[in-house]
């Protein structure tokens, strides 16, 4: 069996004129966390719907579960998938609804796995109503409720938690996480901080072409550089350059020490330590140290 949930190359996706997604490649592995970055038209939604099957690639290919998703069954039972913008049928009362879709899906035990899903999304109470008298959050839980029935090993999440108050977004974001390594997730999301936070690796997309793809660590550059907060004193900036493993140090203003390093060949541990070492030595206090940049930095660096 493959280690890859999603293995996609060179993906092109045209309506006429227009490519929508132009020679994509990244890959997910099995247990992960991904996440689908980029601002609006940036091809996040159309490739979300090729993974789900929804579309079909114009050009290269796309690989799911090992599967073609253009062959017809080839996801049943093993993708769950919140759209963007799902819109649930009325006339339904939520607990059927949801069992109806189990059931279409081949799950077992319909009812007890509408119960549970909806238990996961803090919907239980809404078991009888009628899906018309939903607020937006409460149908956005329901979609994904449907998507987490049958615990698929592979789920798809559109912006799973937009237009949701705090306290459910927050509940949402635990579901997510609860999922690592048993499932695969795929979260397609604007909120920056939040994938920076669920994450183990992300794409980032920009006018349907891939900008960079990489671990978040990477991605943020974790295994980099680092921030030193100073208190108070001065800060000799070649003694740190003469530091074994470190590349570039200067001060980003009258507070803030920026270092870079070479992570390849130096634990960040052991480098971030030594430079801490030298500051207090040499009378320098500090407040802090960050690792890396906020992932919104990065975004907005290469878009």
């Amino acid at each position: 069996m493959s280690e890859l949930a999603i293995d996609i190359v060179n993906a092109t996706k045209r309506f006429g004129a227009k490519v929508a997604v132009d020679g994509v490649s990244f890959s997910v592995e099995r247990g992960q966390v991904y996440g689908l970055i980029g601002p609006n038209g940036a091809g996040k939604t159309t490739t979300f719907s090729m993974m789900c099957g929804y579309l079909y690639p114009t050009g290269g290919s796309v690989r799911v579960m090992g599967m073609d998703p253009s062959v017809d069954g080839s996801l049943k039972g093993k993708v769950g998938a919140l759209p963007q913008d799902a819109v649930l049928p009325g006339g339904w009362k939520v607990g059927a609804l949801l069992m109806y879709w189990a059931r279409l899906s081949g799950v077992e035990n319909p009812e007890s796995e509408a119960r549970g899903a909806l238990e996961k999304v803090g919907l239980i109470e809404a078991w009888n109503v009628e899906t018309h008298a939903l607020s937006h959050g409460m149908a956005k839980r329901t979609a994904m409720a449907q998507a987490l029935m049958g615990k698929p090993p592979l789920v798809l999440l559109d912006e799973p938690t937009a237009g949701l108050d705090p306290r459910i977004a927050a509940q949402v974001r635990q579901v997510i996480r609860d999922m690592k390594g048993e499932q695969t997730v795929v979260v397609s999301s604007h909120n920056l901080q939040e994938l920076e936070e669920l994450c183990d690796a992300a794409a980032i997309l920009d006018r349907g072409k891939l900008a960079q793809a990489g671990t978040m660590a990477e991605l943020t550059s974790q295994t980099a550089e680092f921030r030193v907060q100073v208190a108070r004193g001065t800060v000799i900036v070649p003694e740190l350059e003469a530091l074994p493993g470190i590349t570039t140090a200067r001060m980003e203003n009258e507070s803030v020490l920026y270092v870079r390093y070479d992570g390849k060949t130096h634990q960040p541990e052991e480098v971030i330590s030594r430079v801490v070492g030298h500051l207090i030595q040499t009378g320098v206090l500090i407040l802090g140290v960050s690792r890396g940049r906020r992932l919104e930095d990065r975004v907005l660096q290469l878009l």
